[in-house]
């Protein structure tokens, strides 16, 4: 049993180590941009006016950015996906915000500099250890190195994977590591972060957090397992969103949070950190927004792993009016370049005018 453990312990280490890459495939390191985290001072916000209706677009996109062996060829599709990021750039079509999910191999510094985004924030790094934000008392009993063949147990030998690609200066970046796993999730230090946006026309940033919650059966671990740490997660999701958003924010919420097909995942999500959901507005208010994705069923946000949420600010409204599908193999969409297709949503923010204070009254 100790040999097979061993054994494991090698295969997995050299699953999450891009030093074994093939040499072929050996990245050359890019002069991108300095990614922002927690340790950069947030700068003071200047707003530039005049103050005006915004059209920002946002896609979330899991590149699928495993080290070899675990999978073939992925420094190279990273680098496409740069490349296709780059081309929509030269058409002027390119997403204002990219969040990104698995980003973990070196080649997302490729993809980073050949997609042209001149502003970048990179989620929970490897070393990062953030509590359960909870009391003694508070803890849930659960045991959280279990399935250890799996996994569990042998500390994080990957980052979250999560970055933010942005035209517009990040002001701040939040982040936070997720305390509870289950499986193989567990190597990676899977977490939510969070940034502040200087959009111009707007009286206030614009935040936008992006997450990636705990697989199902990719786990290896039972359902009931990784469901329960799927549900610890959407937890502390909530606390650190209700803690760290600024209140009253404009709030866009995106990511592979893994619910596809899990009513019950997903309802647990909605019920620690409510936001609405762009496929749920547009299913229910076709007229509001041009979905260029079918719906197939009465439940489209369970088709996909990944949604794009919102929150309304005090002073700037927020709403979906477009949705498509990028890089989904289909004529407009774009080669497929991932186990998952990007999922793009253009918002329209309306600030929303301030009452003057009545004059004071001796």
């Amino acid at each position: 049993m100790k040999a097979r453990v061993l054994i494991a312990a090698a295969l997995l280490a050299a699953l999450l180590s891009p030093a074994l890459a093939p040499a072929q495939d050996v990245p050359v390191v890019p002069a991108i941009p300095a990614p922002a985290t927690e340790d950069t001072p947030p700068a003071p916000f200047q707003p530039i006016g005049p103050f005006k209706p915004v059209e920002l677009s946002v896609m979330t996109y899991n590149v699928e950015g495993l080290p070899w062996p675990v999978r073939l060829g992925r420094g190279s599709k990273l680098k496409d996906i740069g490349r296709q990021l780059a081309a929509l750039r030269e058409k002027g079509i390119e997403p204002d915000v990219v969040l990104i999910q698995e980003g973990f191999r070196e080649e997302v510094d490729d993809l980073i500099e050949l997609s042209g985004y001149p502003h970048v924030a990179k989620g929970p790094r490897k070393r990062q250890r953030d509590g359960s934000q909870l009391t003694r008392e508070d803890r849930p009993r659960y045991k959280r190195v279990k399935y250890r063949r799996k996994g569990e147990g042998w500390g994080k030998w990957g980052s979250s994977g999560l970055w933010v690609l942005s035209n517009y200066p990040i002001n701040w970046v939040k982040s936070h590591a997720y305390h509870y796993c289950a499986g193989l999730d567990c190597l990676a230090n899977k977490g939510v972060m969070l940034v502040s946006l200087e959009v111009p026309g707007l009286p206030v940033p614009v935040e936008i957090a992006d997450t990636h919650l705990n697989s199902k059966g990719a786990s290896g671990v039972p359902r009931n397992r990784n469901r329960t740490a799927h549900h610890l997660q959407a937890e502390e999701l909530g606390r650190f969103m209700e803690t760290d958003r600024t209140p009253g924010a404009p709030l866009i919420v995106g990511g592979d949070f893994n619910v596809m097909h899990a009513p019950d995942r997903f309802d647990y999500v909605m019920q620690r950190y409510p936001f609405d959901v762009v496929s749920q507005v547009c299913f229910r208010t076709p007229e509001s927004c041009d979905a260029k994705i079918s719906a197939d069923g009465d439940a489209p946000w369970l088709d996909t792993q990944d949604l794009i949420g919102f929150k309304q600010g005090d002073r700037v409204g927020i709403r979906p009016i477009q949705v498509e599908a990028r890089f989904d193999g289909s004529a407009t969409g774009g080669p497929v370049l991932s186990d998952h297709d990007a999922y793009e949503v253009t918002f329209r923010l309306t600030p929303i005018p301030t009452l003057p204070l009545p004059p004071h009254k001796p």
